[in-house]
């Protein structure tokens, strides 16, 4: 019996961790500083813009971020100016002390030519707030601190120029025209995160 109880557990603790923000939702864990690739701590509350922050969870060797990465930053170049923050978290505690460790991700970084922040998520304590399951796996929230969209970056991480829906790239614009963001929910596809049991 107390097996039973102990799966039945571990199985709605782990659907509490998978459920996803939903749209509306307000940015969770603002305030929690987390080691960032140029030495400093840095919040969610540091990395907005005036007019947003996108939220990308992120690593260094998951396929399907090196794939898509080259559109962080493009993006990043496009939308900065206009006050949207960006920010990309690495939440892979497994791997913390190899593959995805501090100095792994400034190297990274470097060589891929990041022009945002890239943070360590001690405990994956932001991945779990989000529901975030995979890399990469993309929240943006509004001037108010409201998420308006979730999901992909577009349609095609493989073949940047055979993309035909620029999911990511619409809901940006509309958000910052104030118009509805639609799609605001796509499916995330990318490795899984690798959390810490």
């Amino acid at each position: 019996m107390k097996k039973l109880i102990r799966i039945f557990l571990l199985i709605i603790v782990s659907l509490i961790w998978a459920r996803e923000l939903d749209l509306g939702s307000t940015l969770p864990l603002s305030e929690v500083k987390m080691a960032d690739i140029s030495g400093k701590d840095i919040s969610l509350n540091d990395a907005k813009g005036e007019n947003g922050l996108l939220v990308i969870f992120s690593c260094n060797t998951c396929p399907w971020v090196i794939e898509w990465e080259d559109r962080y930053v493009s993006l990043a170049t496009e939308f900065k100016p206009q006050g949207l923050g960006v920010i990309a978290i690495n939440s892979n505690e497994r791997q913390f002390e190899s593959v995805d460790s501090m100095e792994e991700m400034q190297k990274h970084a470097k060589d891929l030519g990041y022009n945002f922040y890239y943070t360590m998520d001690s405990g994956s304590k932001l991945a779990r707030e989000f529901g975030a399951t995979r890399t990469p796996h993309i929240y943006l929230f509004d001037k108010n601190d409201k998420l308006v969209y979730r999901g992909a970056i577009d349609d095609n991480s493989r073949y940047p120029d055979q993309v035909e829906e620029t999911y990511l790239a619409d809901a940006i614009n509309n958000m910052l025209a104030g118009k509805t963001v639609d799609p605001a929910l796509t499916k995330a596809l990318g490795c899984s995160i690798k959390f810490k049991k």
